[in-house]
């Protein structure tokens, strides 16, 4: 069984022959050359060959597609991009509208790829779930969070608040203190969308070659140990992995996140919890939980992970112990049936985080190069706005997508901001987690003076700053 098999329950459930792609052996001359077969290289590749059939494609992947990101995440498939209020926040009235409308539809825009392509991935559109609990600070949160949002042009119809009476018709959890509910989510099977895309562009004539790790590209050309590739357009869709193609590395760290799924739960157990249609949730702490009920019943739910010294990859996914109890922790505080429930997988993946937490679309005519990247936890649904994004780009289309704040329409590389030098940026990070610990702890233990409870907020809302 290949070792791709066990990186997450995603890619474990796939249900298809286990061979892997040809590798790329000889050298190629084309008009686009992708390196990485995760979502945002797959989107490019087909939104291209939507566009202009004629163009030559190739996809250089150096694992095989959906080895990185695109099949371990949590499967929230959102109609968001990291950080859009402070990108949205200097449009007019009439242009952040429409911006919002424009990410908005990014899941009923996958929906009709999915239906034109014949792609199952467990598609559920049941909307987000915000919960306040655990500690009655999260209300406090969530509401000024709702109360932003909407002094921002968005109304109920966006997002509303849900009384805890309100949310338990959703999600039953122990401590409710209310919630916003969001309907522009939907949850899918990641493995099932990576490579059921992988085999759409394929169809369309886009040849991919797998197990052919890129080892050097530059303006015009990449090469692999074997092979060397000539392309008008080279577009490198690593996102956490930018540290293997220097410079990128410099713009994108490799952050991690840390997922667990649960055996499948009987259909008394789920009477019990709700989420009966699909609906994604998080609790609103800075622990940046997420999770989901999947197709086949299981919970599967994650955490915020880490950030290793210089950016270094993180390659063994082999949970400890404490990662896989933080996670059961905090579902089991809002799921307490749950407690003790059998765990049959726990994973991670590397994902990418641009300085000031600013997704980016970006493309130097001149140079031949474009790229998207800078997601966030958010890449699921941000890949396929990148995806398009990209494709305008290179085609020289005047459309809405590429007119967005996020896009950078010149400059190229330059034009991104680099990150701090070692070890400023893995000092800060970790000062960062560990306010955000504090206060979590600290908010967690009712018996907490109110005091202690304030300033372990203020100090983690002040750190949080610096992130941004």
């Amino acid at each position: 069984m290949p070792a791709w098999r066990n990186i997450s329950l995603w890619m474990d459930q796939l249900d298809e022959p286990l061979l892997a792609r040809p590798a790329l052996e000889q050298d190629l001359d084309v008009d686009v050359a992708i390196i990485g077969a995760g979502y945002t290289g797959l989107w490019t590749a087909y939104y291209l060959k939507r566009l202009a059939p004629g163009l030559e494609i190739a996809i250089v992947e150096a694992q095989t597609a959906g080895f990185g990101a695109s099949g371990r995440n949590g499967g929230w498939l959102m109609g968001n991009l990291l950080g859009e209020d402070r990108l949205l926040a200097g449009l007019s009235p009439e242009q952040r509208r429409a911006s919002f409308d424009l990410l908005h539809s990014i899941p009923d825009e996958v929906e009709i790829v999915l239906e034109r392509e014949g792609i199952d991935c467990d598609y559920r559109k049941g909307g987000v779930l915000y919960c306040a609990a655990r500690y009655p600070e999260q209300e406090a949160s969530l509401r000024g969070y709702l109360d932003k949002l909407h002094s921002q042009g968005l109304t109920e119809n966006d997002y509303r608040w849900l009384s805890p009476e309100q949310l338990a018709q959703q999600i039953r959890i122990a401590k409710p203190y209310g919630g916003i509910y969001a309907p522009h989510v939907a949850t899918i099977h990641p493995a099932k969308l990576v490579r059921g895309l992988a085999r759409a562009v394929e169809r369309m004539g886009v040849k991919i070659y797998e197990n052919s790790p890129v080892t050097q590209w530059q303006s015009g050309s990449l090469r692999t140990a074997k092979a060397q590739v000539r392309s008008r357009w080279i577009v490198p869709a690593v996102e956490g992995y930018a540290v293997t193609l220097p410079p990128l590395g410099r713009y994108q760290l490799p952050v991690q996140s840390l997922i667990v799924a649960t055996e499948p739960l009987s259909a008394a157990t789920w009477d019990e919890i709700g989420l009966s249609r699909g609906q994604a949730f998080g609790e609103s702490s800075r622990q940046v939980t997420y999770g989901q009920r999947t197709a086949d019943n299981r919970l599967v739910f994650g955490a915020r992970g880490g950030y290793q010294f210089a950016g270094k990859l993180r390659h063994d996914f082999d949970l400890t112990t404490g990662e896989v109890e933080l996670r059961r922790y905090l579902f089991g505080e809002l799921f307490p049936q749950l407690k003790n429930v059998r765990i049959t997988h726990a994973w991670g993946g590397n994902l990418g985080m641009s300085r000031h937490f600013k997704p980016h679309m970006l493309c130097d005519r001149a140079a031949g190069i474009a790229l998207s990247g800078g997601y966030g936890g958010e890449g699921v649904g941000a890949s396929n706005l990148g995806g398009r994004t990209l494709a305008d780009l290179i085609l020289e289309r005047d459309t809405e997508l590429v007119r967005q704040p996020w896009v950078i329409p010149q400059g190229g590389l330059d034009a991104l901001k680099a990150w701090e030098p070692e070890p400023c940026r893995w000092l800060g990070y970790n000062a960062i987690i560990r306010s955000f610990v504090h206060e979590d702890q600290t908010l967690a233990n009712p018996a907490t003076a109110p005091w202690r409870r304030k300033l372990a907020s203020g100090v983690a809302g002040f750190m949080e700053g610096f992130m941004h």
